[in-house]
This record gives C-alpha cells, sequence and structure tokens, in this order.
C-alpha cells in the first residue's frame, strides 16, 4: 500500500501516542504531525510550576522532547534520542499555553538532528531545543 508522507507520519504518531504515557500524564496534546516535523501543546498548570513560581525547566524539556520524539518517527522507523541540549530564554508561567514546534534540520543514514522552538499564546520564544536522534532497529505499525 503506498501511502503519503502525511499519512505515513499521523499512522506512526497514532501508534507512539497510544503508549505515550509519559507525554498524556504531563498534560500534553499532540496537535499536528508531518513527515519531519510535528507539534505539540501543553497548559501550564500548578503541578508544572517549580520553586520560583514559573513554569519547571524539566516539563519544557519534556514538552520539546516528545515534540522531537514525533518527528523523528514520522517516517515509522523506530528512533530514538541520543543527546539533547535546551537552552531557557524566558519562563514560561502558570496558565500558559506552551507550544512545541519540531522541524527536521538534518537526516543522514540512522542520524538525524531537529530543532524545537517553544513559544507560549503570545509567541513569545520560550526555549530552543535541538535533538539528535538514533535510529533503532523496529517500526511503530506494519506496513504492508
Amino acid at each position: 500500500m503506498n501511502m503519503t508522507p502525511k499519512v505515513r507520519a499521523e499512522k506512526a504518531a497514532a501508534a507512539m501516542w497510544a503508549q505515550d504515557h509519559a507525554s498524556k500524564w504531563a498534560g500534553m496534546e499532540l496537535i499536528e504531525v508531518d513527515e519531519g516535523t510535528a507539534t505539540l501543546a501543553l497548559t501550564v498548570q500548578q503541578h508544572h510550576c517549580n520553586g520560583h513560581g514559573i513554569c519547571h525547566g524539566g516539563v519544557t524539556f519534556m514538552l520539546a522532547d516528545s515534540a522531537f520524539a514525533f518527528a523523528c518517527n514520522s517516517r515509522n522507523q523506530s528512533t530514538v534520542a541520543q543527546h539533547n541540549v535546551i537552552s531557557y530564554v524566558a519562563p514560561g508561567r502558570l496558565g500558559d499555553r506552551l507550544t512545541a514546534r519540531a522541524t527536521e534540520q538534518s537526516l543522514t543514514g540512522r542520524s538525524g538532528i531537529y530543532d524545537v522552538t517553544v513559544t507560549n499564546q503570545d509567541g513569545r520564544k520560550i526555549a530552543e531545543f535541538r535533538g539528535f536522534s538514533r535510529a533503532i532497529n523496529g517500526t511503530l505499525f506494519p506496513e504492508t
């Protein structure tokens, strides 16, 4: 069966999302996915805030990491993180709607590079994340 890259990405995302208890537990929503790209969002709630009363950096990282995961698995090739880095630009605040948009920058053999920008509801940049992926054996759903 021939499928478009977008349909393949959506099927891979559906298979991943069904098993992604961590992202759902954190309150994330899968907004959009296509080949090499994904968008996830999260509304900052009280339990996401740290001792400074702002969104915990680990929560922002987790949102960016999940967007990265859906982008790098969009070709139905099981892919994991090899190395990730993040720079925090501004704080996320209680009630903010954070959106993480992941975009593939490079895919060479089994290695990929993805940039994720996290913004709030006003378009203010909260963080920049770069993820380095590594393809492993397996797929997310069977293709015949």
